[in-house]
């Protein structure tokens, strides 16, 4: 079986934004959790920081998780059909 590597990245591009806009939401919304989680998860202490999430900078780290996950899926994709 084959990966059509194109729509392979597509999907990662599109799953990987959806998760983004999630993400930023969950930070514009209750962002002392999300900051205590996020520190919990790369086992930090990240109390004594904030986040400074603007309008633009969520809409910039769309566009740049968009085209990384996009990128990294199109190479995954195409790095297994060729091991076949």
């Amino acid at each position: 079986m084959t990966f059509n590597a194109i729509k392979f990245g597509l999907a990662c591009a599109i799953s990987a934004s959806v998760f983004w806009v999630v993400c930023s939401l969950l930070v514009m919304g209750i962002p002392s959790i999300m900051l205590s989680m996020s520190g919990d998860m790369m086992h930090l202490q990240l109390t004594d920081m904030r986040w400074h999430l603007t309008f633009l900078g969520a809409v910039k780290g769309l566009v740049a998780w968009f085209i990384a996950a996009g990128v990294a899926g199109w190479l995954l994709a195409t790095t297994y059909n060729r091991l076949l």
